[in-house]
């Protein structure tokens, strides 16, 4: 069972879950309550399957490009890693954390009380090529609207989102393109409106990213 709901931080969402199933990328990074630890889900540019027996796992998964500053780290250091946090921060800190959040009645809660504590709404040229790109524009154009060179916009995004603006482009167009087929739109139309070439456009990233082939993505949910 899966449940998410929307945080107190601008463009966060807080979830609770089993931890079965496959993640696909989403240009997000998550904090991780899980059997007495503190976890980080880095950046994913492929999807990640879970393993091992069903568990309660709780999250804070934060709105694209605004972990790092949480974390002190560049995204580019997670990409498509679990790590704790521990790794991160010193043990002392995370340890008064885990005790905050073993004691706490309900995790999530705790959970983003502690990220509230320290963390900042994301930056706002951020947010703006998050919405440039899930528009559809290429990477160019979007430098172009935030004043950037493309080269100083592929720098910022690998610290905010842990790869370039090309691959988070990629994985927010696989993004729109199952919202649409699961709403029961056609492949081919789902492709064209996504902003792919074709249906075999479609069905080569669903592959590369999601890592099966799209009628059996569906079907799992």
């Amino acid at each position: 069972m899966y449940k998410e709901r929307a945080s107190r931080l601008t463009g966060a969402v807080l979830w609770t879950g089993d931890g079965a199933g496959r993640v696909l990328p989403d240009g997000c990074m998550d904090l991780l309550w899980h059997d007495g630890r503190l976890l980080v889900a880095g950046p994913d540019t492929r999807a990640y399957v879970t393993g091992g027996a069903p568990s309660r796992w709780v999250g804070l998964r934060f709105a694209p490009g605004a972990a790092p500053a949480f974390l002190g780290v560049p995204g580019h250091e997670l990409r498509d890693l679990r790590v704790e946090l521990t790794d991160l921060w010193p043990a002392s800190e995370v340890r008064r954390l885990r005790d905050r959040m073993a004691e706490a009645p309900d995790p999530a809660v705790a959970l983003e009380g502690i990220v509230l504590e320290r963390a900042a709404p994301p930056e706002p040229l951020l947010r703006a090529l998050v919405a440039s790109l899930d528009a559809g524009r290429p990477v160019a154009v979007a430098a172009d609207e935030l004043g950037l060179g493309v080269r100083q916009l592929h720098r910022r995004s690998l610290v905010a989102f842990g790869y370039g603006p090309k691959t988070l482009a990629r994985i927010l167009r696989l993004r729109r393109a199952l919202v649409l087929a699961r709403a029961g739109v056609p492949y081919a139309e789902t492709a064209l409106r996504s902003g792919f070439a074709d249906q075999a456009h479609l069905a080569r990233d669903v592959r590369e990213l999601a890592g099966v082939p799209l009628t059996r993505l569906l079907g799992a949910g």
